[in-house]
């Protein structure tokens, strides 16, 4: 290339780490060889001629890529790592601590140069080894737990307490609510803030309304079924995520319920709003939870003794019609 370019392979070095002091003209015949011989600059060899062993490289770790959240999140960690020349690894860790764990530990042994993780688990204190070896971490969604480091987190418990107020304010006491396992942070958070609201609105939750540990659909469609069979019937849902909220559609739809029990998710679902009737949410700002995530990762490492930071991306509810449905008068649901 030095040789195509006319110019010394010191020269050429500076060209490609984009380095000062260069002329223009210089430059230009050096990136016009680059691209005549299709030249790929190689990460690793370079990372190892660094003296600070930058590899250009940060790891993510979602829970499951398949969830349009962490689809969204992950291309806004991309598109923000991009802006600072990092490819993004990403891996699922299927919301098991032990995969999460083998999961990080790959990236490592490809020397990312962070980390930014939506943890599962309890414990994430083995990522002590890796904060020694100057590898910076993020978490994102959820807090770490028995670790300290940077994180961002949505308004989780207010925000399903403004769901159960907007849902009192149309008349229903009777509210049921289909959460995740506790262990989560995020469905603890959510749980606490129906409990919270119902209190403080509706007297206080009925415990035969409430569902948790739902992992998947098939069990919140199931639970759902459950609750809609009750005598007296919850005359409204509060769903604490996406997946969740999709089984217990189905489950609406089944009964026939869809126009006369209300709905409110967290999180919001494509094409939402095309539902009938349109689905009510409680909508996390995803792309503000990857872009700060990111943008803390990337201050981590320019001051790396910096104090640790928590960020609190505020939530909103969506009302689109499903929230909204008024509650029965003068009988005891169906």
């Amino acid at each position: 290339m030095a040789v195509r370019a006319g110019v010394g392979i010191k020269t050429v070095s500076r060209v490609l780490n984009d380095e000062p002091n260069v002329r223009p003209q210089t430059r230009e015949r050096v990136l016009a060889a680059v691209g005549e011989l299709n030249y790929r600059r190689n990460t690793i060899a370079s990372s190892i001629r660094r003296r600070d062993q930058r590899t250009a490289s940060i790891g993510l770790v979602v829970e499951d890529l398949a969830n349009p959240f962490a689809a969204r999140l992950t291309r806004v960690v991309q598109d923000v790592a991009f802006q600072q020349s990092h490819l993004v690894l990403v891996g699922s860790s299927e919301g098991v601590a032990e995969r999460e764990h083998e999961i990080v530990g790959e990236f490592c042994s490809r020397r990312v140069d962070g980390l930014i993780i939506v943890p599962s688990g309890t414990d994430q204190s083995y990522l002590r080894v890796e904060h020694t070896h100057g590898a910076p971490v993020v978490f994102v969604d959820r807090p770490g737990r028995r670790i300290k480091a940077d994180t961002v987190v949505s308004e989780n418990a207010s925000g399903v307490a403004e769901a159960v107020r907007h849902l009192v304010r149309h008349g229903h006491s009777r509210i049921a609510y289909l959460g995740d396992r506790q262990s989560v942070y995020t469905a603890a958070q959510r749980l606490s803030g129906f409990r919270s609201a119902m209190a403080e609105c509706a007297g206080g939750a009925d415990q035969r309304h409430i569902r948790t540990g739902l992992r998947d659909g098939a069990k919140a469609y199931q639970a759902t079924l459950d609750l809609l069979g009750q005598r007296p019937a919850p005359t409204a849902l509060v769903c604490g995520n996406n997946i969740i909220t999709m089984g217990a559609l189905h489950a609406m739809q089944q009964c026939g319920v869809r126009e006369h029990v209300a709905i409110i998710g967290f999180d919001d679902l494509e094409l939402a709003d095309l539902l009938q009737p349109a689905l009510t949410v409680v909508a996390q700002d995803v792309a503000a939870l990857g872009t700060e995530g990111a943008r803390l990762l990337f201050e981590r490492l320019k001051h790396p003794t910096a104090p640790y930071r928590r960020v609190t991306v505020p939530v909103r509810l969506i009302a689109r019609g499903s929230g909204e449905i008024p509650a029965p008068s003068g009988r005891e649901g169906r």
